[in-house]
């Protein structure tokens, strides 16, 4: 069985190294608010998935996707960009939503 992954899914329209550290910032997010999940991943595989939708809209989308799902997931919003939703992070069991996507940073 593959180590389950914590998905980091960012916007291609954004400059790479926009990408890395708006997924970061996801990440802390996900571990702020879901810390027992979040240890537990990091204990049982520690694996990332780094992936990309197209713009803020796919990534909403995707978002309200994995909400409707009952997934863990974290969305974070760059005060630099006027709040736009620049990055998630999912938990392992959202891999369905997410199997699709190109790497990031391709």
């Amino acid at each position: 069985a593959k180590a389950p992954k914590l998905y980091l899914v960012t916007r291609e329209d954004l400059p790479d190294g926009q990408q890395a550290v708006q997924a970061a910032h996801a990440m802390m997010e996900f571990v702020v608010h879901y810390r027992d999940e979040a240890m537990d991943w990091y204990e049982d595989s520690n694996h990332l998935g780094f992936l990309a939708v197209r713009d803020e809209r796919e990534l909403e989308d995707l978002y309200q996707d994995a909400m409707r799902r009952g997934y863990l997931v974290t969305p974070f919003f760059e005060p630099d960009r006027g709040n736009e939703m620049t990055a998630i992070a999912l938990e392992p069991r959202g891999r369905g939503l997410v199997r699709h996507l190109p790497l990031a940073l391709r």
